[in-house]
């Protein structure tokens, strides 16, 4: 398949926006009962999804005839920096606004492995047209939420 991504993987990938669409929805009625709920959901999501990215990468390298090695590398570090974002939550420091950017960063950064994936042969020609609307997406809507949050 050269074309677009699969419909049930673009469906399923669409509705995977729809945590993170829920948090902004509840974060603009400024209910202050709900505000660091809806924050730590964000969060939450925002840290598992990239998490899950990770696991993406690992499985295309476990996959790969012959991975590369900064694949291996790059499968680790969404964990890794899911992890490191919550560093100040587990400090006292001022949170989850500062670990909200951070994941809504390392979500849209993530496009430049996807497209090293692509480009290398690993993921399949289709591939960015999945993750650039679902990487732009949740990226966007989770640095959305720090900034309103």
């Amino acid at each position: 398949m050269t074309g677009a991504p699969p419909r049930l993987a673009r469906a399923l990938g669409a509705a995977g926006l729809l945590p993170q669409i829920s948090v902004i929805l509840v974060l603009l009625e400024h209910n202050n009962e709900l505000r660091f709920s809806a924050l730590a959901m964000g969060y939450a999501y925002a840290a598992l999804i990239l998490s899950f990215l990770g696991g993406l990468w690992w499985g295309l390298a476990a996959k790969a005839h012959a991975a590369p090695g900064w694949l291996w590398i790059a499968a680790v570090i969404p964990s890794l920096v899911a992890l490191a974002s919550a560093v100040p939550w587990a400090t006292g420091e001022p949170w989850p606004g500062p670990s909200l950017y951070i994941l809504g960063g390392a979500l849209i950064a993530s496009l430049a492995i996807d497209w090293l994936l692509v480009r290398a042969g690993i993921a399949p020609p289709w591939w960015m047209g999945l993750r650039l609307p679902l990487s732009l997406g949740l990226g966007g809507l989770t640095l959305l939420a720090a900034a309103i949050g």
